[in-house]
């Protein structure tokens, strides 16, 4: 009986393999790829207070497709191109001054600035001050994301 079953079994798997209209059909072509539904530009709001500059003083939208910027912020083009270059062999252009890190002890200014939004696919919350000698270069080695700060 169980012979019978496995026979029948079998038959039919090979009856309906060459009798079934999908056999006989062309494999499907591949699924498109969708781009922009999968990436799109990096965004960063860029708020920046007392830098001494009552222009360069606000809030800022910056949206970067590789070098070209767009969004409010007075210099996007620029700024994308310099986050770009800042960002080249995976580096981050966001990264805060290591902890162990030997700073002169001058002060920059009362200026201080915000950074939070998406960078090549990572978010970002990065804080920045003009408070001893690292943060002021790591606020300049920003500019132009960062606009030029008076003391």
């Amino acid at each position: 009986m169980l012979r019978r079953l496995v026979l029948t079994s079998a038959a039919s798997v090979v009856a309906l393999g060459v009798a079934s209209p999908l056999a006989a059909a062309a494999p499907l072509p591949p699924l498109p790829l969708l781009p922009p539904l999968l990436s799109s530009p990096d965004s960063l709001t860029i708020t920046v207070e007392r830098s001494g500059n009552p222009a360069a003083d606000g809030t800022f939208r910056l949206e970067c497709d590789g070098d070209q910027g767009g969004g409010t912020h007075p210099r996007a083009d620029r700024a994308c191109a310099r986050l770009e270059a800042l960002s080249a062999n995976g580096r981050d252009p966001f990264a805060p001054v290591p902890q162990d890190r030997m700073c002169t002890q001058q002060h920059g200014g009362p200026a201080t600035a915000r950074i939070t939004g998406t960078w090549h696919g990572r978010k970002v919350d990065a804080r920045f001050a003009r408070t001893n000698g690292c943060e002021i270069a790591r606020w300049e080695n920003l500019q132009p994301v960062l606009p030029m700060a008076r003391s």
